[in-house]
């Protein structure tokens, strides 16, 4: 039966590609490798994943144990047809973009509905978390370097980093547009006024 592959169950699939492991183990290895950074990360919807894969039969059981008073673990291996399904999912996202509709675009195409001032602000707020999440990415990839993991492993991270510092860029350049008056900005009152005239042409 044919799965649609959520971003959890892929990156299921991708740690069990390596080798057989329980889903507490798979929990501390995305936590380690900062897989969160990319896929939102939770214990029970692991588990639920998981769940899902095995009765999907793309993944399947092949231990149980228990260590002393801990909870029995249960580990899992990728089957013929779950990695068939992995590889298949992984090409169509590497080949073909999607539209994603992420909410930052959403809130510039909006801006002019705010004081260029407050925009401003916001942005300039906005500058600075985005500088801390390149120091966090400087250094996630720092511990990947230093521990000699092959880049095939987390080449990723450059792809986000490559992202934020072109933002960063675009962002600041945008306020110095907006604060030397480059930029006009129109008040509300302006904007309902030129939408009220007639169209030119």
């Amino acid at each position: 039966m044919a799965t649609a592959l959520t971003p959890l169950a892929i990156t299921v699939l991708a740690l069990l590609n390596e080798r057989p492991m329980h889903p507490y183990e798979m929990h501390q290895l995305l936590l380690q490798r900062r897989v969160d950074r990319v896929v939102k990360v939770r214990p029970g919807s692991l588990y639920h994943a998981v769940a899902r894969l095995e009765r999907a039969e793309l993944i399947a059981v092949i231990g149980t144990e228990r260590a002393g008073n801990r909870p029995e673990r249960t580990t899992y291996t990728v089957t013929d047809s779950g990695r068939a399904a992995l590889e298949a999912r992984i090409a169509e996202l590497l080949g073909a973009p999607v539209r994603e509709y992420p909410q930052f675009p959403l809130a510039l195409a909006e801006a002019h509905n705010l004081a260029a001032a407050d925009v401003c602000r916001l942005l300039r707020a906005r500058i600075a978390a985005v500088e801390a999440d390149l120091d966090e990415l400087d250094a996630v990839r720092a511990v990947h370097v230093a521990a000699d993991r092959p880049r095939v492993f987390w080449f990723g991270l450059d792809y986000l980093r490559a992202l934020a510092a072109t933002e960063l860029d675009w962002m600041a350049a945008l306020v110095a547009e907006i604060e030397s008056g480059e930029l006009p900005w129109l008040t509300p009152e302006l904007i309902r006024d030129r939408l009220s005239q007639p169209a030119r042409g």
